[in-house]
């Protein structure tokens, strides 16, 4: 893997020495035949680029629809909160962690686990962060969770990096989308076919060797009788050594190895034939391989303040390994200049195989806790056996899970109307199927006192846990856009049916079917007052359903959200300036929650009861210099989130490992954070580029009880109780631009090298990344 980086490094630097004839003037945007209006990275958020003067209307209306917003300037049009992140935005910072993506867009919370995004924890308007399971997570369109109805816990989620933006869609996404809706949608966008000849390369050293390289190529080609073909060959990879030391031990010295290797290729094809009424057959595939050496477990108290970035030599057998594979076929036409028909077949597979600490036991065979050995229990018995200090025995647990998610889903827009008054109905079915199969089994490695292993005992596949879950799934929807004049009303209702099934096959009588009937829908409206100022609300019902393991073993029925917001939009592009202000309160119903995660619990879902989640959101930018006509650019912008998200009824659970259990009327919902500020600015001309961005997050609670210490409900030490540290963190980065075709770069992440506590789950405090450094090169060619 570092060789083939090294090589992608080499094959830039020579490309600077190429001869250049032939070239274009200036670096040209990969314009996408996916993506039928899009903003051009050389060009402020309020000029849009138009597709060439040839293109047909019915070809810009129908490939506009297969994305969440679509050209960004759509949002105007949005009857709630919608935001996109563009290409230019990630590639500006060099984030390839969607979590610091993401901080820009007022309404996400991230909760970090690994500081590199690999595991990102996402909650929209306070739905619960968990491996982002309550949030509908796609790409381009197509459902990407390993098994969005089964098992949505994202252990895998779209590379951040390699995308050429991200769509977030909150209060008005209930009706289109499905299954988890009661937060919002997050939709990432590959990099598009390209209408022109495109090779663009990048390449990237930093902290922790950290090695990047993202390129593709690809056309569109014209021919005389056989229609438009196009095609795209993408490629993207990284590696690094992680951040963290692992403790030694008299056999174990490989203690800088905690980073992972990411690689992924991804082709695209498309053919637009020659008809009368425009039609497109787009095909892609990509695979996605992940091998990385991540632990559950963090710290105690008084070593995270002595060195966050230290790992216990009990973790020097965890590691995780994936590999996503993934397919789509999508045809669209347009029969008439009213009717738009996009149906697409999609295929998803992913394994993967954490093989990580489960639990400790001393010589007795007692089981010590991993969190209440981090928090002192047993005197220090547990933590002893944690550093090798101990004679023990470390059990490892090989979690293995398969998953495989298909369907097809058919959507289909149909405008007509008489004067001042136009509708466009909007109707969609998917039929969709997934599965989890789990087979786990524990390896138990007999440790010394002095942290040398002498013996290990293999465990029986499938003893630690052989189940299956699995779901069928019909969706249908139907939403009418009714626009007079200067209003626009959006009324919509969407239904889905699911037949679940649970097989526990080391105890059959927990094993049977479950049937779920939900729906969602709402209505939405939006009012534009003149060609400055914008008016929207709504009022929408969500759902997400529990898994069949919930639904079969504690009978749960799904959670559901009612969400009212009102908001308003100030767009000024002479001025350069564009604001949005928001209001939500969303009312979430049997909320559905883990009831652990990493611990010894039963694992089930199960029903929390009401909370009330309600805030504020704020978004502004500004370009003094587009403004004034100045000769640079200067762009600024802020966004600001309040939320309250309250326990409205004392928790049920009383199993002292849910973080959910001991919970109180009136309590914070754990990690929810009360504000959330980000901010930056930048400079900009035509050769060269310098911007700040900074982040503040407020302290979280990490459990439902709201306690300040390490003890759970029961009053036992467990370090997954407490709180989350505040933080600030500054980004910096900047750019040069040697000649038309190619651009140094380089910059700073977490700029004044913050250590803060970002988390007590999986086990015990795990710490935000350090400071990154990093330099690179981008090539555009053509």
């Amino acid at each position: 893997m570092r060789t083939r980086l090294i090589l992608a490094l080499f094959m830039t630097v020579t490309l600077i020495f190429l001869p250049q004839q032939g070239w274009t003037e200036e670096m040209t945007d990969d314009e996408s035949t996916d993506r039928v209006v899009i903003l051009d990275d050389d060009e402020s958020t309020d000029q849009v680029v138009i597709l060439d003067d040839d293109e047909s209307t019915d070809r810009v209306v129908i490939l506009d629809k297969v994305l969440v917003i679509g050209n960004p300037a759509n949002v105007e049009g949005m009857p709630g909160s919608a935001h996109v992140v563009t290409k230019k935005e990630i590639r500006q910072q060099g984030y390839a962690d969607v979590n610091r993506i993401l901080r820009k867009v007022p309404g996400v919370y991230v909760r970090e686990e690994d500081g590199m995004g690999l595991f990102p924890s996402i909650s929209l308007r306070g739905v619960d962060t968990t491996r982002s399971a309550k949030v509908t997570i796609m790409e381009d369109g197509i459902l990407m969770a390993p098994a969005p109805y089964s098992a949505p816990a994202a252990y895998f989620s779209p590379t951040a990096g390699r995308m050429s933006g991200i769509e977030v869609l909150k209060g008005s996404s209930q009706i289109k989308y499905g299954p988890h809706i009661t937060g919002g949608v997050i939709n990432y966008l590959a990099t598009p076919i390209p209408v022109k000849e495109t090779v663009y390369m990048r390449t990237q050293y930093g902290s922790f060797n950290e090695l990047r390289a993202h390129a593709y190529v690809g056309n569109t080609i014209e021919t005389a009788h056989a229609g438009r073909f196009g095609f795209l060959f993408e490629g993207y990879a990284r590696m690094n050594d992680g951040f963290k030391t692992i403790d030694k031990t008299p056999d174990f010295r490989d203690d800088d190895d905690t980073g992972f290797t990411k690689t992924e290729p991804m082709i695209k094809l498309s053919w637009e034939p020659p008809t009368a009424f425009h039609q497109r057959l787009q095909f892609q595939w990509g695979q996605t391989d992940l091998d990385a050496n991540e632990t559950y477990l963090g710290l105690s108290e008084a070593d995270f303040k002595a060195d966050p970035f230290r790992r216990y030599s009990a973790t020097r057998f965890d590691n995780i390994t994936t590999k996503q594979k993934r397919t789509h076929l999508r045809y669209g036409i347009a029969p008439t200049e009213n009717l738009d028909i996009i149906t697409t077949m999609y295929y998803t597979k992913f394994k993967r195989n954490w093989y990580k600490l489960h639990n400790i036991r001393n010589v007795n065979g007692n089981n010590l806790g991993l969190s209440a050995a981090l928090a002192g229990a047993q005197n220090g018995e547990g933590l002893a056996c944690l550093k090798g200090n101990l004679e023990c025995t470390l059990r490892v647990r090989a979690n293995k899970r398969k998953y495989f998610a298909r369907g097809i889903e058919s959507v289909a827009y149909y405008r007509f109307g008489m004067g001042s008054v136009q509708q466009e109905v909007t109707t969609g079915i998917r039929y969709h199927q997934d599965r989890v199969k789990r087979n786990q089994n524990d390896d138990d490695f007999i440790q010394a006192a002095n942290g040398t292993i002498s013996n290990m005992n293999a465990g029986i596949s499938g003893g630690a846990g052989d189940r299956r879950q699995k779901t069928k799934a019909l969706a249908l929807y139907i939403q009418d856009t009714i626009t007079i004049n200067k209003l626009s009303v959006i009324p919509g209702i969407r239904y889905e049916r699911l037949d679940q099934t649970f097989d526990d096959y080391n105890n059959p009588d927990r094993s049977g079917t479950a049937t779920q009937d939900m729906v969602a829908g709402g209505l939405g409206v939006v009012y534009k007052f003149n060609e400055l100022w914008t008016g929207f609300g709504g009022v929408h019902r969500g759902f997400s359903p529990p898994s069949p393991n919930g639904a079969v073993t504690n009978g749960l029925k799904e959670e559901t959200s009612t969400a009212f917001e009102a908001g308003a939009r100030y767009k000024n592009p002479r001025q350069a300036l564009g604001v949005e202000a928001v209001a939500f309160f969303t009312r979430f119903e049997d909320l559905i929650v883990i009831d652990n995660l990493g611990g010894t619990g039963t694992g089930l879902d199960e029903n929390f009861g009401t909370v009330h989640a309600y805030g504020l959101e704020f978004s502004a930018q500004y370009d003094p210099g587009i403004a004034n006509g100045w000769t640079w650019r200067n762009p600024w912008f802020t966004t600001f989130t309040y939320t309250k998200a309250e326990q409205r009824n004392d928790a049920e659970s009383t199993d002292a490992e849910s973080i959910f259990s001991f919970g109180k009327k009136g309590n914070d919902v754990p990690y929810i954070p009360e504000f959330q500020i980000n901010f930056g600015t930048g400079v900009e001309t035509d050769r060269w580029g310098a911007f700040l961005t900074a982040t503040y997050v407020s302290e979280t609670f990490t459990s439902a009880s709201n306690v300040d210490g390490q003890v759970n409900g029961n009053g036992d030490p467990d370090s997954r109780f407490g709180k989350t540290d505040s933080y600030f963190v500054a980004d910096l980065s900047g750019f040069y631009q040697v000649t038309d075709r190619i651009r140094v770069l380089g910059g700073v992440q977490n700029l004044f090298d913050a250590e803060y506590n970002v988390s007590r789950q999986p086990h015990g405090p795990r710490p935000g990344m350090p400071r990154f450094i990093y330099g690179g090169m981008e090539v555009s060619l053509w």
